[in-house]
């Protein structure tokens, strides 16, 4: 933890992470108040291919969801596990690569 008091810009990052998380339902309901939809998924239904698409494996949070909560709350939550996840690998990650 001596990395946060000694560089200020680790600080500065930390709290951007932070920012972005609490405004990830913000960007869900946007997103759901333009019509934005995935590129990929408009071409496969372009081209007819969603039709015979099967799915292997939906995932540990699909469609940045939670059963049980509701759209804003559930992407709150689905963007905190990613986010501890991604950084904690991270971390692990470096911290195998100091020694």
């Amino acid at each position: 933890m001596s990395a946060v008091r000694t560089n200020p810009w680790v600080r500065r990052a930390c709290l951007g992470i932070l920012v972005l998380v609490l405004l990830a339902p913000v960007f869900g309901w946007a997103s759901g108040a333009v019509g934005y939809a995935e590129p990929l998924e408009n071409a496969a239904e372009a081209t007819g291919a969603g039709d015979a698409a099967v799915t292997l494996h939906a995932g540990f949070l699909p469609d940045y969801a939670v059963p049980g909560l509701g759209a804003p709350l559930g992407t709150l939550v689905s963007a905190l596990v990613g986010t501890a996840l991604t950084l904690g690998v991270a971390v692990g990650v470096g911290r195998l690569l100091e020694r």
